[in-house]
């Protein structure tokens, strides 16, 4: 069976974050980027933060690996909405995932939303708990773990200012880490 068409990762050595979506829209696919719906409000609140410093768009993924930044997801099969998933992608994908943090070894690997994260967790650690956002206690390999509200307009309870101080929430332990 042939896999469908999906964004490429945007991953190599020495990144200090990797930013880990749930599974791609078919939006985002269609377009080639990561996060290329305007209602999502992934890069307006990037913007906002302070984690990059300049003005960027969904054309520019790709350009973030240069600011020490990646993209990756914790299934790759695009759907329309994530209730499109299966426990079948996150037995086959969540253990990939995990293999290329592992390989790759980010400062930190931050999950889009609650979702991503505790299926992460299911599948690929076999641990079945509660997560909240922020920094959390699992490790990856050497790659700590932080977890922000996921962008997708479908969560639309978090604004793009809450999402922009999720990030500088983030840079600060960038900061921390990177010393």
């Amino acid at each position: 069976m042939e896999h469908p068409v999906t964004l490429s990762d945007y991953l190599r050595e020495g990144l200090h974050i990797v930013f880990v979506g749930l599974n791609p829209s078919r939006y985002s696919v269609e377009a080639g980027h990561y996060f290329a719906n305007p209602r999502n409000r992934f890069w307006p609140a990037l913007n906002r933060s302070s984690l990059v410093g300049r003005e960027m768009t969904s054309q520019d993924d790709a350009n973030l690996l240069s600011c020490g930044i990646g993209f990756t997801d914790v299934v790759k099969r695009p759907t329309p909405q994530a209730s499109g998933l299966r426990a079948a992608d996150f037995r086959r994908c969540a253990p990939d995932l995990k293999n290329k943090l592992l390989l790759y070894k980010p400062l930190i690997a931050c999950f889009h939303g609650v979702t991503a994260y505790s299926a992460y967790l299911k599948y690929a650690e076999g641990i079945n708990e509660k997560v909240g956002l922020g920094p959390q206690q699992h490790m990856i390999g050497q790659t700590h773990v932080f977890v922000v509200p996921n962008p997708s307009p479908a969560n639309a309870v978090y604004f793009t200012a809450d999402l922009a101080g999720w990030y500088d929430r983030l840079a600060q332990l960038r900061e921390e880490l990177a010393g």
